[in-house]
């Protein structure tokens, strides 16, 4: 293993080498690796035996046999759900795990009832494609990695409660899963209430006429068949033909995370293209508002909320309609009955708008296509084709294989003409069609008016195919004739027969704009979101079954409960139907339709005995994890997916603090999940929450985001990353070679793909699990990323070293500590310690908390005295939260039969914390000169004639009065000569 990747050098291993317990010289009873490894384990298998991280429930199974109340003050923590990969962890995986571990420890030995656990998000592609390559059946590879994941965190030492710990893969777990989509299923949400409610509420409005159906169509009137046609426009869960990313090498969709920026499936790197398929979707798009709103209640980065914020992107405009002219040409006859919808944040710059751009997918471009190119089109527009029909096609192949992102970052404008015209409603111009990939159909409409004088992508399209520009808002006078304007600024050219909005600033147009458009029936006032309702559906084996079942009619009919849960059924092959990868028009078949014994069943739901076909897509796997931190609470309970009362007590709001949402009381976890799995989690719990399931409003009141642990990664000529243990380092650590060829070296973020990990089970081995989580917490703050040194572990394995020699004998092993009471110096500082890291615990500053207690075991190690018990007894309580094992090892050694783990935590006496003295350091000009230290209760006049009368200070000054003199109590002297 390359020991410069580890930041280290062979040659300096000395100390560390002892932490491997091979020095036969060395004290018995020495602490180093190998009696980490006794007592760690040792530990472990007690805390296992005696339930000793239990957190008990008021209610259900979990709850104390004998009736014992609850503490009041309970705290629920949370990770961040893992994926247990074949891989295993690598010390980057349990930097969030060891923070949370350290505070509910402590807040457990401060008498909190703590609720920590941990689960496993193991539905997904990677174990589906491992069981494609292998024929494994994906149960078996994921339940290895679960007890691979499980063994490794166990030797960390966690106080997780095991007996909460779930997988998404346990069909008890999935049961509840789909349960929770039928709730969603059979629910709608009412945009007057602005609430989800059952959708038998909804069938009962339209049955009384109390609400009416479209077209006001009588309820009663319509057939079984079109009333649930009805439902389908209304359920949050529903079935629509979407744009996806469609694989066809991997024979599935994917979400827009599993495609990379070049269009290609992050699994494989298969081309991936855009087209429609009928899918399920989640109305999230109805909680857009709640969704935003709430952020303002919750305690979470200010980063993390503008990021879920800019992804709901609300924004108030206009929805807009342009007539489609005559596709013969601009011959000015105007075809009413059809149009194109556009949605724009500024109505005002209508004026403005010289052509028209749909989505490559959108519905309207095969209609719209004339059979031959209006008379004098710009060649610049055909793209070389013989008619509107071949050119739209042509450009619809190469768009469909180009991702969103791709689609959106690309400066480069590409398009086509469509042939036909869309008329300005404004002032009645006729407007080019055209199609470009810049425009996405799943956002907004599909369509968008382009006003190339103020907007920057429209202007970059309107130069590359000649098309004029018209400025709507007045630019400064030195602004540049080439850009599009987007600030703010008087209208210009914006008037007609009717309406003038030249003059106006952008607010006032806006407004005379759209009260316009509404009175001509041109537009309307809307809000719109940038998020898209929720594509819900995965053409895979490896997933949650949708317990939906489709009739006759081709329906989908929700499964009753009695038949949850239902289960995968076993093929004989995991993989989807085999496609070219560049067959963009191949139709997904998902693994399930092998199973044809399941895929068609035979129910009684109500109207007798009837055959049915099943869902074969699954669910993604998102779903699980969008719920899991409720089963947590409950997870033996198979009649409710979580008890209402243990749910109020771990989840509930707090009627101590006004606005409290509720929810877990710290979620710690990375920021890539910032956006999807943080806003999905918060949509799934906003339904349970207005269905009366829960009494939280939000999944995680409040958010921490862990750093990256970074580590040397090193690349060959061609850029690609070499295994960083193979690679050799020079004696000067200035060059660096893997296989006899030189290498670069660069810092990244620790994993498989810059082959540059490092696990905790090599750094456990070589140190121990206590020196390891000491390390990883001493690095720096927690929210910070730092690079990976294994050279400094050693710092945090002596500190241990010390601590251990202070309490028990080297040579024997038994407690050398004294009766005798510390020496006021020693006490004083004991304490000081006690209350900063108290502090210091609270705030997960633990980097800060360890610079005060080694400062504490240097100062025992500088005396030749045995240390006293009240000292030793407070030095191992305060490091237990951060070196569980030795901790109790030595809280043992000194007499105690029981566990530390519930406390007591040191308390601070207060009259022990007030200084005798105070030093100031004095200023001269803004820099430090000098230093005094004065009795704490020393007037400011004593400490200005004190600084004074420093000989520094007075050599400084040279006989000079100075001219002003600031005392800053218990700060600092500032004197300005």
């Amino acid at each position: 293993m390359s020991s410069e990747q580890h930041g280290s050098t062979r040659t300096e291993a000395s100390p560390g080498e002892q932490s491997h317990g091979g020095d036969d010289s060395a004290p018995p009873f020495r602490y180093n690796a190998a009696l980490a490894a006794e007592i760690e384990s040792r530990w472990q298998d007690r805390w296992d035996a005696l339930g000793t991280f239990q957190a008990p429930n008021p209610s259900g199974p979990l709850a104390p046999a004998d009736g014992t109340p609850l503490p009041t003050d309970k705290l629920y923590l949370l990770d961040m759900f893992p994926y247990p990969s074949g891989a295993g962890l690598h010390v980057g995986h349990p930097l969030g795990y060891i923070g949370t571990d350290v505070l509910g420890r402590f807040e457990r030995m401060r008498g909190r009832n703590v609720l920590h656990t941990i689960g496993y998000d193991s539905f997904g592609l990677p174990a589906e494609q491992y069981a494609v390559r292998t024929g494994t059946h994906p149960r078996a590879t994921t339940e290895a990695n679960v007890a691979r994941y499980r063994t490794q965190l166990r030797r960390l030492g966690f106080g997780h409660d095991q007996r909460r710990s779930v997988a998404t893969t346990d069909v008890e777990f999935y049961r509840w899963t789909q349960w929770i989509f039928l709730q969603l299923f059979n629910s709608y949400y009412d945009a007057d209430q602005k609430r989800a409610r059952p959708i038998d509420d909804l069938i009962g409005e339209f049955a009384s006429g109390a609400r009416t159906v479209a077209g006001n169509v009588d309820w009663n009137d319509l057939g079984s068949t079109k009333q649930q046609t009805v439902l389908a426009d209304h359920r949050l869960a529903y079935i629509k033909e979407a744009p996806v990313n469609w694989c066809p090498g991997l024979g599935t969709v994917l979400s827009n995370e599993e495609v990379t920026a070049d269009g290609k499936s992050e699994i494989g790197n298969f081309p991936v293209f855009r087209r429609n398929l009928r899918q399920w979707m989640m109305r999230i798009t109805s909680y857009g508002d709640r969704l935003i709103a709430d952020l303002d209640r919750l305690d979470w980065p200010e980063s993390v909320k503008a990021m879920q914020r800019n992804w709901i992107g609300r924004s108030v405009g206009a929805r807009l309609t342009f007539p489609i002219a005559s596709t013969a040409g601009p011959d000015g006859s105007v075809a009413t009955d059809r149009g194109i919808e556009v949605y724009t944040t500024r109505p005002d710059t209508l004026f403005g708008a010289t052509y028209v751009v749909l989505a490559p997918e959108h519905p309207l471009v095969e209609e719209i296509a004339p059979d031959a190119w209006p008379a004098g089109v710009n060649a610049l527009w055909t793209g070389d084709a013989a008619t509107p029909s071949e050119a739209v096609e042509a450009y619809r192949v190469i768009a469909s294989q180009k991702s969103d992102l791709d689609r959106q970052e690309t400066k480069e404008k590409t398009g086509v003409f469509t042939g036909a015209y869309a008329v300005n409603p404004a002032n009645g111009t006729e407007l080019p069609i055209f199609i470009a990939d810049y425009v996405l159909m799943g956002y907004g409409t599909g369509a968008i008016m382009a006003v190339p004088g103020q907007d920057t992508r429209d202007i970059e399209f309107a130069k590359a195919f000649a098309l004029p520009v018209i400025r709507t808002v007045h630019p400064p006078a030195d602004f540049p004739d080439d850009e599009a304007f987007t600030g703010s600024g008087p209208a210009i050219n914006s008037a007609n027969d009717e309406i003038s909005l030249n003059g106006l600033e952008v607010a006032e147009a806006k407004t005379a704009m759209l009260d316009w458009l509404s009175t001509r029936g041109f537009g309307r006032s809307e809000v719109q979101y940038r998020l898209r309702d929720w594509l819900f559906s995965r053409q895979r084996y490896w997933g949650e079954p949708f317990p939906i079942v489709y009739d006759e009619d081709d329906l989908p009919i929700a499964l009753p409960e009695s038949l949850l849960p239902l289960e995968l059924p076993e093929v004989a092959n995991y993989a989807p139907q085999s496609f070219d990868p560049m067959d963009a028009n191949s139709t997904p078949v998902p693994p399930l339709g092998r199973a044809t014994e399941w895929a068609t069943v035979e129910l009684d739901l109500g109207q007798g005995l009837k055959t049915y076909r099943r869902e074969l897509n699954v669910m993604p796997q998102w779903a699980g994890s969008c719920w899991y931190e409720l089963r947590y609470l409950d997870p033996t309970n198979t009649r409710v997916f979580v008890d209402p009362e243990v749910e109020k007590y771990w989840m509930g709001k707090d009627p101590e603090r006004p606005g409290d949402t509720g929810g877990v009381d710290l979620y710690v976890g990375g920021v890539e999940h910032a956006v999807l799995h943080l806003l999905y989690s918060r949509f799934w719990h906003k339904v349970l929450f207005d269905l009366g399931h829960v009494s939280s409003e939000e999944p995680f009141r409040k958010l921490y985001n862990q750093g990256y642990i970074q580590a040397f990664a090193y690349t060959d000529e061609r850029g690609t990353y070499v295994p960083a243990e193979d690679v050799v380092i020079s004696a000067d650590a200035t060059s660096f070679s893997y296989q006899g060829r030189p290498v670069n070296r660069e810092y990244g973020k620790m994993g498989k793909r810059l082959l540059n990990v490092v696990t905790p089970d090599e750094m456990c081995d070589r140190y121990g699990a206590d020196t390891f989580r000491m390390y990883e917490m001493g690095m720096g703050p927690l929210d910070i990323s730092r690079p990976w040194q294994t050279r400094d572990v050693i710092g945090s394995q002596r500190y241990l070293q010390r601590m251990w020699r202070a309490v028990v004998s080297e040579q024997t092993g038994e407690s050398v500590v004294t009766e005798d009471a510390p020496d006021t110096e020693t006490l004083k500082l004991l304490h000081r310690t006690i209350d900063g890291v108290r502090n210091d615990y609270a705030a997960m500053l633990y980097n800060t908390a360890i610079a005060k207690l080694i400062v504490l075991t240097n100062h025992l190690t500088k005396s030749a005295s045995p240390t006293p018990r009240v000292v030793a007894e407070a030095l191992v309580l305060m490091t237990a939260p951060l070196a569980p094992h030795i901790s109790e090892e030595l809280w043992s050694r000194l007499g105690h039969t029981q566990s530390l783990a519930h406390g007591p935590f040191p308390i601070a006496d207060p009259a022990l914390l007030v200084a005798d003295e105070i030093e100031y350091p004095i200023q001269v000009k803004g820099k430090v000169r000098s230093r005094i230290s004065v009795p704490a209760d020393w007037t400011v006049e004593a400490v200005q004639a004190k600084a004074l009368a420093d000989e520094k200070i007075v050599e400084l000054l040279a006989g000079a009065a100075p001219r002003k003199i600031v005392v800053v109590p218990g700060r600092m002297v500032s004197i300005v000569p």
